[in-house]
């Protein structure tokens, strides 16, 4: 009996444990917003060639010397996943496609948006990316029906034994790994999915190896169609990045209107930080702006209620959306990548810093006026 009561004990006292370290404290919330804050835009550092095309979703890490930056191209049919390279996290050359248009019967041909995964989530630490199995693997949502974002969107997972910065096809799962259809989804993600981003829970605190988080639309929580658009932020664990459990049926981050979405990872100290993106909440109908949420066991999401790390600025490059974040610190610097629109729906890879660094030479060249002027 006394060995029952003891067991008893201890095992209250780790889940008091649990519950207390749910909630990250407003202090450490401050000192992450103080960490991680680039009130200075520098500009655009990648812009697309056309008027037609779109630049989004900057992912960055670092390979040798050199720095890269896997980005999408929408050109109309769909979205295409890039590689650029950078020494200086500044200046950035466009170096070709990793995953382009197939043939419309795949279940992906008309998008393939991709993520390159598992890469180092130690702030200011190597921001490489890390191989499991002989391979990089890079997650990315898919779709079969041309247009912005069009049709059913799933998710896969694609991968390559030949390295991450090699100009080649990666190769692709043949059937999605998550999609809306799937007779377990939740009710949040039940219409399309949208960005996966893979990371690796080496302390093994939710009982997987690897976790995938995404965003995606599904049913409002008053199954009003009328509704404007959701998204919200969930996850899914693997142990061998082959079979996936969706072990967490309700969304991990979301807000009561709008969007939230396009979550990546930084671990501050013990503190695990999710960077991602907001739009057209209640009080913000027509904003989109980019803040975070910390963690201590990667489900339990504490939101910051501060001020946003990234929002427009009228009358430059990103004065409809500045949104879905990147964010690095390299040499005492912090580096925050974004998407930029402007009024005239032009879309490229902008960036802000935590130290003045002057204005960025690169803007957008507008339809009816001159070169804009980054501000």
């Amino acid at each position: 009996m006394k060995q029952y009561l003891l067991a008893l004990t201890i095992a209250c006292a780790g889940f008091l444990g649990q519950t207390k370290a749910q909630t990250v404290s407003q202090t450490d919330m401050e000192n992450i917003y103080e960490t991680v804050k680039t009130p200075y835009k520098y500009g655009l550092v990648l812009t697309p060639d056309a008027n037609d095309k779109k630049l989004d979703c900057p992912t960055v890490f670092l390979k040798g010397k050199k720095w890269f930056m896997t980005y999408l191209v929408f050109n109309g049919r769909g979205y295409e996943t890039w590689l650029a390279k950078s020494k200086n996290l500044l200046d950035w050359q466009p170096v070709g496609k990793l995953m382009s248009f197939t043939d419309s019967v795949n279940w992906d041909g008309s998008q393939k948006a991709g993520y390159i995964g598992l890469l180092d989530a130690k702030w200011n630490g190597s921001y490489k990316a890390k191989k499991y199995d002989g391979k990089y693997w890079m997650p990315y949502f898919g779709g079969s029906v041309s247009g912005y974002e069009a049709g059913l969107l799933s998710i896969g997972l694609a991968s390559t034994d030949k390295g991450p910065t090699t100009i080649h096809e990666w190769q692709r799962t043949q059937k999605p790994i998550f999609t809306s259809l799937d007779k377990n989804v939740s009710w949040w993600e039940n219409k399309k999915q949208f960005k996966p981003t893979l990371i690796e829970d080496k302390d093994g605190k939710t009982g997987y190896k690897f976790l995938l988080y995404y965003n995606a639309v599904g049913d409002t929580a008053e199954n009003n169609p009328k509704t404007r658009w959701f998204e919200r932020i969930g996850v899914a664990g693997s142990n061998d990045l082959k079979t996936w459990e969706r072990f967490y049926k309700e969304p991990v981050v979301h807000h009561r209107r709008g969007i939230t979405g396009d979550p990546v990872f930084q671990k501050i100290g013990d503190i695990w930080v999710m960077f991602y993106f907001g739009a057209f909440w209640d009080n913000r109908l027509n904003e989109s702006f980019n803040r975070f949420a910390a963690s201590y066991d990667m489900v339990n999401w504490t939101d910051w209620n501060g001020n946003d790390l990234i929002k427009s600025t009228p009358d430059s490059y990103d004065e409809k959306y500045a949104h879905k974040s990147f964010v690095v610190k390299h040499k005492g610097i912090t580096y925050h990548f974004y998407c930029g629109v402007n009024k005239h729906d032009q879309r490229g890879i902008a960036v802000a810093t935590s130290k003045d660094l002057g204005k960025s030479k690169v803007s957008f060249v507008t339809p009816d006026a001159k070169p804009s002027k980054v501000k």
